[in-house]
């Protein structure tokens, strides 16, 4: 059974930082993209950031320049480095990994349980 297991969330001021890691365990043929997305009360879930297999980074424009998304393929992990924080940022962070399970099946969504960022003024 696949599993996201998400980490590294927490309390902060605003101006600080945090990093979240996204860890894939289980059986797996092969991850193609990787994501952060979020959702805070009452809002719709939001793409953060993406990372493709080879690197490429696409960012919302709301974090551009404060967050990074970096990947290790080895460890089949992804971190969001998450700096300059603001009220604004504040929600439950999902990390989504794009999974083939064989080589004949076709990849399909996977998403972490969510860990809460809470940034206070």
């Amino acid at each position: 059974q696949v599993q996201l297991t998400e980490s590294g969330g927490g309390s902060v001021q605003a101006g600080e930082s945090l990093r979240l890691s996204c860890v894939v365990s289980g059986s797996i043929f092969s991850i193609n993209g990787m994501g952060w997305y979020r959702q805070a009360p009452g809002k719709q879930r939001e793409l953060v950031a993406t990372i493709t297999g080879g690197g490429d980074t696409d960012y919302a424009d709301s974090v551009k320049g404060r967050f990074t998304i970096t990947r290790d393929n080895a460890k089949i992990t992804t971190f969001l480095q998450m700096n300059r924080l603001t009220p604004e940022d504040t929600a439950v962070y999902y990390c989504n990994a794009v999974i083939a399970l064989s080589r004949r099946s076709y990849a399909s969504n996977y998403w972490g349980q969510g860990t809460q960022v809470t940034v206070s003024s």
